[in-house]
């Protein structure tokens, strides 16, 4: 088998692959952050915490925490379900919205100086590929059919 062949083959192999992989991956992020949340070992706690005190100090944070992991854990699960792609995306790209909030309400907490992020910045900047493993995803949907 030549280059060209087995770069061919690789090419069609991780095509038929990319999304089921992309699925699994996003549900596997959303699900076990998500299930550490509900049962108090997020290391992400704190700064939820810091983020819930500033921009919804009513919520109680325990409260908050459990109803935010459940709501993880559900995104998680919907990635799995051919065919709900169209609902999960925009929630999460919701959800998104609201982890890079700190960033920029609780810089102290994200960054150590211009362009050097703490290990919570870091945490936050990951979603960046989570953003594109959506993008991908959305990528290979089908049109919906137009009604006429």
């Amino acid at each position: 088998m030549n280059i060209y062949k087995l770069d061919l083959s690789l090419i069609r192999f991780f095509h038929l692959i990319s999304v089921p992989v992309a699925r699994i991956g996003l549900f596997t992020i959303f699900f076990w952050f998500g299930i550490l949340k509900v049962v108090g070992l997020s290391p992400a706690s704190p700064l939820v915490h810091e983020l819930l005190s500033v921009t919804m100090p009513q919520i109680p944070f325990t409260t908050f925490v459990v109803f935010l992991g459940v709501f993880e854990c559900i995104i998680g699960i919907l990635f799995l379900i051919k065919g709900l792609e169209r609902v999960v995306i925009p929630v999460l790209c919701l959800h998104m919205i609201t982890t890079f909030l700190p960033l920029f309400l609780l810089p102290h907490s994200v960054w150590i100086s211009f362009g050097v992020p703490t290990m919570e910045g870091q945490y936050i900047i990951k979603n960046l590929v989570i953003i594109a493993t959506a993008i991908g995803i959305a990528a290979h949907l089908h049109p919906l059919h137009k009604k006429i």
